[in-house]
């Protein structure tokens, strides 16, 4: 390879690894990368030498040290970060660039836009649903006074750092700080409990939370939807993680004692972070190491045809109350960071094609289903979020719930019917984080559901979110902090009941009424937002919140983005 062929490609790997783990702002080809200079034809040529130059394993080494020398001259992140970034990903990532389907204008249409070619992987599979005629739909019948209850705990997106020191820098150079070793950018200390900024939390402060619920139930089970280490994904060693996963576990054992927990893997477990390669991955690439852990931390939790599939590919479900089955699901076998997807797209695992089949037994035999996973449908690769889709209008007289993580934000996302996308059947609940990254409150949920009786429907009746605030609890660094009500969405909403319908109508008021929507967005980030959310912002929030499927903005026709790239949620995970 030339020299210059060499920096190109180098500087190809730098980005794609760098980029998306890093706190930098800008498109992912950004032109002072120097790409605007970079041809169709040119691109497509380098990607092609990529492909071949990348099966000698001496250039492998080669292609790695141009991608630091890039990632320090372009100053993508902090030298150490660059180093210690491409050192972790360049063997997985390069191995699955080796054995991916990508064709040269895919790759280029991601780099250079659509003029050179067409991004989209696996637009065009769809899954096989049985040849049985779906139930006809019923709206929901509220249960009767008097009716039991239930409430279950809700916890994602812990984030645990282990090297958060009270007192450190809270703003910083690299992409996570208030860590002991964080290089300062501004006198601007981390505080006991957390900190406003790009930081993770302390273990005292997670302690603190569940010594809180501990006191706090009756809780009927806990669904906990991952994330559990932090954000140094530069630095983290699959040693670590599992250590992680130990403690965590441990502590919400300790805390929760007999309460049944049922959880569901996130992108943060994995080392590197998002590297969830399908069950086709054999040998020291597999997630085999993480998978059969996590079943060793949790059989304590689940039955035994649960911990298989778990092992197997990250995914289970079992049945947790009389008429109730839970289904968690792997989402990173839709997530657009997971590079490994590369090499399968096509419902990776058969995971969906597993759920349709769950489904249907569950719908055959009279049962209600709560789906949990980490990453909300909506932020999928879009293939794998229209099927999903699909699966949820086809089974939506047994589909319950839906509950999900990942954003860090208190949100959700409606799912309409397919023929005229006009009557919702479904949400998405999608819960705030117990991180405070970025500029949050640390955070709990509580779901009211319909309890435990003869033809209960087990939706969700209300829910509460409960938080820390961290203005007032580092005032007094050594008193029990308090973790209050924030708020109930039914009452602060003024919603007559939690069906499909109540939050169309939600965003429907939402537009109609502005006082109600900052009201939203003051929730949305846990009860600590700096901006007003106005004009593009408000249109992006309330096309999101319309759209439980990737890249559609059918449901958005009456606001400004019809026919515009849509506006992104905020990525903090």
């Amino acid at each position: 390879m030339t020299h210059r062929m060499l920096w190109y490609i180098g500087g190809l790997l730098a980005l794609l690894v760098v980029w998306p783990y890093s706190t930098g702002q800008g498109p992912l080809m950004d032109m002072r990368y120097g790409w605007s200079n970079v041809t169709c034809s040119t691109c497509k040529a380098l990607v092609i030498a990529l492909d071949i130059s990348l099966q000698v394993e001496s250039n492998m080494e080669l292609v790695a040290e141009v991608a630091v020398k890039v990632c320090k001259t372009l100053h993508l992140e902090e030298e150490g970060v660059c180093q210690q970034v491409v050192e972790l990903f360049k063997h997985e990532m390069i191995t699955a660039w080796v054995m991916s389907v990508l064709r040269p204008s895919e790759v280029c249409g991601l780099l250079l836009g659509r003029d050179c070619g067409h991004w989209d992987i696996g637009s065009e599979w769809n899954i096989t649903l049985p040849p049985v005629p779906k139930p006809p739909a019923h709206p929901p019948v509220p249960p009767q006074p008097g009716s039991p209850v239930s409430r279950v705990l809700f916890l994602t997106d812990i984030h645990w750092d282990h090297s958060y020191s009270p007192g450190s820098p809270a703003t910083c150079k690299e992409p996570l700080c208030c860590r002991n070793h964080s290089t300062s950018s501004s006198h601007n200390p981390s505080g006991y409990w957390g900190e406003y900024s790009t930081c993770d939390l302390p273990l005292h402060t997670i302690e603190s939370l569940l010594q809180h619920v501990s006191t706090n139930g009756p809780f009927e089970r806990v669904y906990w939807t991952g994330d559990i280490p932090a954000h140094n994904v530069w630095e983290q060693t699959r040693s670590q993680q599992l250590g992680a996963l130990t403690i965590i576990t441990g502590l919400i054992k300790k805390y929760l004692g007999p309460v049944p927990v049922y959880p569901a893997v996130g992108n943060h477990e994995s080392a590197p972070v998002n590297s969830f390669p399908p069950p086709s991955v054999y040998g020291n690439l597999s997630s085999g190491w993480l998978y059969h852990a996590m079943a060793q931390e949790w059989q304590g939790w689940l039955p035994h045809p649960a911990l298989e599939t778990l092992r197997t590919a990250g995914f289970y479900t079992t049945r947790i109350a009389p008429g109730l089955r839970l289904v968690s699901l792997n989402m990173n076998f839709c997530a657009i960071e997971n590079f490994w997807l590369l090499i399968n797209y096509t419902d990776p695992a058969g995971q969906l094609q597993w759920l349709v089949g769950v489904l249907q037994d569950a719908e055959n035999n009279h049962e209600k289903v709560h789906i949990i996973g980490h990453i909300p449908p909506g932020l999928c690769l879009k293939s794998w979020s229209w099927n999903y889709y699909r699966i949820v209008s086809r089974y939506e007289g047994t589909i319950a719930a839906q509950f999900f993580g990942h954003t860090h934000l208190d949100e959700f996302e409606i799912f309409y019917d397919e023929e005229t996308l006009s009557r919702p059947l479904s949400v998405a609940f999608i819960a705030p984080s117990v991180t405070t990254f970025i500029n949050l409150n640390p955070g709990f949920r509580v779901y009211l559901v319909d309890g435990e009786y003869p033809e209960s429907s087990h939706v969700v009746l209300d829910h509460e979110t409960y938080i820390l605030n961290l203005t007032e609890a580092n005032k007094k660094p050594q008193e029990k902090p308090q973790w209050i009500l924030l708020y109930s969405a039914l009452r602060t909403y003024g919603m007559k009941s939690a069906y499909p319908s109540d939050w169309e109508d939600l965003v429907q008021r939402f537009l109609r009424d502005d006082q109600l929507f900052q009201t939203f967005w003051y929730l949305y980030h846990k009860g600590h937002v700096g901006e007003v959310c106005q004009e593009s912002c408000k249109t992006g929030v309330i096309c999101a919140l319309r759209t439980g499927r990737s890249s559609d903005l059918r449901l958005c026709k009456d606001l400004d983005v019809y026919g515009k790239p849509a506006q992104k949620r905020k990525s903090l995970c």
